[in-house]
């Protein structure tokens, strides 16, 4: 995938890292620093331009995620990755329904967690966690996670 990447016109190449992250800046970067030898590179590339998201760009991308244990809604890619990204968070969905709301009325945002890999006991326990953090700790943390989280589906659509 990674030579059709390249070869894509810069408006489609966009549309592949768009689902990923929408945060234009990131996606400029990714885009025309094509072409790229590698997948390697590709994400040194993405890893490197994720670097000076700021607080603003985040609660932007944020907007497009969906609660966790919540499914996400909808036939677009965006959400198709959110789906499988969250297939193993389940049992404990009022729990985390839970936790969710006490973080949102602690930070104002949506909790966000790579959720790729991850138990729902793990997730709720980062939760409950994340829920001791002051507000600059955890936009630290909600910015490196949605890093982790990009750069996982960027690195799963081009290798695909």
């Amino acid at each position: 995938m990674l030579d059709e990447f390249n070869a894509l016109t810069p408006d489609e190449a966009a549309g592949v890292v768009r689902p990923c992250a929408d945060i234009p800046a990131w996606i400029d970067e990714i885009v025309a620093a094509r072409p790229y030898g590698d997948l390697g590179e590709l994400i040194d590339v993405a890893q490197v331009a994720a670097e000076g998201w700021s607080d603003a760009e985040v609660d932007a991308a944020l907007a497009q995620h969906p609660r966790i244990g919540e499914r996400a809604q909808g036939d677009d890619a965006e959400a198709a990755l959110s789906r499988n990204e969250q297939s193993s968070v389940s049992g404990l969905e009022a729990e985390i329904a839970a936790g969710n709301r006490a973080y949102e009325a602690k930070f104002g945002r949506i909790f966000l967690i790579r959720a790729a890999g991850r138990s729902a006991s793990e997730v709720l326990d980062q939760l409950t966690t994340r829920l001791g953090h002051d507000a600059e700790t955890e936009s630290a943390v909600v910015a490196e996670q949605l890093k982790e989280i990009a750069l996982l589906r960027l690195e799963g659509m081009i290798s695909a």
